[in-house]
């Protein structure tokens, strides 16, 4: 499964939030709402979420090797980084 596109939406304002992420594989499917985050050690991304009725946050999708997720992060990362908004990124 290959990345095709990234599509990096910033947030203005000072919170923890930077921005949402739209991720293509394969030109055929979309993950909307991965988030980049500001933590104590950096930016990181968190995968799309939603509340559970316990008050929990578990991941509607998510990656299943931590080399996928690895890359995964680090594509969209230097998408983010490299200050361009709402545009592709071809990988």
């Amino acid at each position: 499964m290959e990345i095709t596109d990234i599509r990096v939406r910033k947030v203005a304002g000072e919170g923890k939030l930077k921005a949402y992420v739209t991720v293509t594989f394969d030109e055929c499917f979309v993950v909307h709402n991965v988030k980049i985050i500001e933590g104590k050690s950096g930016v990181f991304i968190a995968m799309p979420s939603r509340k559970t009725r316990t008050g929990e946050y578990k991941d509607v999708a998510h990656p299943i090797h931590p080399d996928f997720r690895s890359e995964l992060q680090k594509k969209i990362l230097e998408k983010y980084e490299s200050g361009s908004d709402d545009q592709s990124l071809e990988v």
